[in-house]
């Protein structure tokens, strides 16, 4: 997971949009694969930097944002139910064969909804943050997302989307989930 992480910028607000377009970029790398089997690396990179990069925002965006915008419950909640929608639909994915047309017509769904996600959310809770916090404040937060990705699990778990479930059922997802990544990078 290391490597997909983005160093900089350190503020929350820019170090998100930053990964969104990784994001994009990732969908574009397992679409465009050369040959089917191709698509399994960068869609196993994908998946593991959606769910770590939900999970720190479900901890530490969401959050505030609920606490500093007027309507920030409904923000949020539309926002949850998203990211829950696009669980459930990454779980699916994962028990397709990678090399079906089912494949590429499900991830295909999933990235014009994630795609869609993060632009509600750059267009709905990021200007909250830009707005209510200070610099110092951003910086802190963006230091708490890469916290929270570094010990996030790394594959979808529809239904933890609160930050209280993430902050009691994520640490032991986290371990079975590396676990599994571990033992399947070495079974191939």
């Amino acid at each position: 997971m290391a490597e997909m992480m983005i160093e900089s910028p350190d503020e929350v607000v820019a170090f998100l949009k930053a990964q969104h377009n990784l994001i994009e970029d990732m969908f574009d790398e397992v679409l465009h694969a050369s040959d089917p089997q191709a698509r399994e690396e960068p869609f196993v990179k994908l998946r593991q930097l959606l769910a770590v990069h939900e999970t720190a925002e479900e901890m530490i965006v969401h959050p505030r944002v609920r606490r500093e915008a007027d309507a920030g419950d409904a923000i949020v909640d539309d926002r949850l139910t998203e990211e829950h929608q696009a669980k459930e639909l990454l779980s699916q994915i994962e028990q397709l064969d990678i090399a079906s047309q089912e494949f590429v017509d499900e991830i295909t769904k999933l990235r014009d909804a994630v795609l869609d996600h993060a632009r509600q959310e750059e267009s709905e809770e990021f200007p909250v943050l830009s707005r209510k916090l200070d610099d110092d404040d951003l910086k802190r937060m963006g230091t708490a997302v890469r916290a929270a990705e570094a010990i996030a699990p790394t594959r979808p778990h529809p239904g933890v989307e609160s930050a209280k479930l993430n902050f009691a059922v994520g640490p032991f997802a986290s371990m079975l989930d590396r676990a599994r990544d571990l033992i399947g990078q070495a079974f191939g």
